[in-house]
């Protein structure tokens, strides 16, 4: 409940001083008037503010946005590492040379809308302003919980419209005009990706003890992650997850041929059941294999040898073994289990995506068709 105390200047003058709890109970000043009327009414108004939720910590918002950000933000993030690796790229590069000096409070929607139209000159996709400003928008919101702001100045920011580019996927016969190209010690491993289309993380995180030789099986029960070691909680470069998404492993099958070669890898390096089947070094017991080494050493100069026409990332080959698997008559339910999508619809995006699609399509309608017939 709102009250006021009366004091008396040193000149005779009677001052009232309105006061109020904040939303932590905190005792705060609504300023001094004449009268004790004044006092109470400007009391009662912060009083109805911390009550509707409007109400916020004028003095707190003169913190620079830089302090925020580092002192409050930034440590109550709980993220996976390489999340946050990347969050802490964004500010480092983005957003605090931009805010980083202003005090919160007084970054308004057009600052926000100033940055976004820069970063569009200065040649950031559209697809980078929008997931960008996703985490600047939780910025602010985390500052609007506190009641250091008031309102959160990304609510309505116009952003660039993001066109999704068309999918090229690699078919079967550029695969293989590829892989002619791939030096012969990361042969399995390229062939693993295509027959499991596994993440990346999870493929150089195979061991072993997570092949089942007699089943014709791999369990996906660990990813690796590379960081900085700037932002890594051990100092380390690679992390080693258990249980990748969801918090849950994945059994996929493959085919009798992938056996025979990874069966090769383990006799040829000597791995026992817990190294991992594509160290970095050609020997048992290596470190993991760098994504960044492996693309600028291996992958790029076999891309540029084969002359696709264009880019192919590894990560594509996830791609390749989504859709030939769709092509080939798979359900989608299946193909969801195989890659570890959480919804169907995120499978879905590879129906329909080779060249040959329609072709298959009407292969198919013939072949039931003809079973109708006889």
């Amino acid at each position: 409940m709102a009250w006021s105390r009366k004091r008396v200047d040193s000149d005779g003058q009677r001052r009232h001083t309105g006061y109020y709890r904040d939303p932590a109970g905190k005792t705060r000043s609504a300023g001094t008037f004449t009268s004790e009327r004044a006092a109470l009414r400007a009391a009662q108004r912060h009083e109805v503010k911390v009550e509707d939720g409007t109400w916020y910590d004028r003095q707190a918002g003169r913190v620079t946005f830089r302090r925020y950000v580092e002192e409050q933000w930034w440590p109550s993030r709980h993220l996976e590492a390489s999340t946050k690796a990347g969050y802490r790229s964004y500010l480092d590069r983005h957003f605090l040379p931009f805010f980083g000096d202003i005090p919160i409070a007084d970054i308004l929607p057009s600052a926000v809308q100033a940055w976004v139209t820069k970063a569009a000159a200065d040649g950031l996709s559209a697809r980078s302003i929008v997931k960008y400003h996703v985490m600047l928008h939780s910025v602010f919101k985390r500052a609007v919980r506190d009641r250091v702001i008031g309102y959160n100045p990304c609510a309505d920011t116009e952003l660039p419209k993001v066109i999704a580019p068309k999918t090229r996927i690699l078919t079967p016969e550029e695969f293989q005009a590829l892989l002619a190209h791939i030096p012969q010690r990361f042969v399995p491993l390229v062939l693993t990706e295509i027959e499991t289309g596994l993440r990346w993380g999870e493929l150089i995180a195979l061991r072993p003890r997570h092949v089942d030789f007699l089943r014709r099986t791999i369990t996906v029960e660990e990813t690796i992650v590379e960081v900085s070691r700037k932002v890594s909680p051990t100092g380390k470069r690679f992390l080693v997850k258990h249980y990748p998404k969801d918090n849950e492993s994945r059994v996929v099958g493959v085919r009798p041929q992938l056996i025979s070669v990874l069966s090769r890898q383990i006799e040829r390096l000597g791995l026992g059941r817990d190294d991992l089947l594509f160290p970095s070094a050609e020997t048992a017991g290596g470190n993991p294999l760098s994504r960044n080494t492996f693309r600028s050493r291996y992958w790029l100069p076999a891309l540029e040898a084969a002359g696709l026409g264009f880019h192919v990332r590894m990560h594509d080959l996830r791609h390749a073994h989504a859709s030939w698997l769709l092509a080939g008559g798979a359900d989608l339910k299946t193909v969801m289990d195989r890659l570890g999508h959480s919804q169907i619809q995120t499978t879905q995006k590879y129906l329909h995506t080779l060249p040959d699609s329609q072709e298959l399509a009407l292969e198919a309608l013939t072949r039931v068709e003809r079973r109708g017939a006889g």
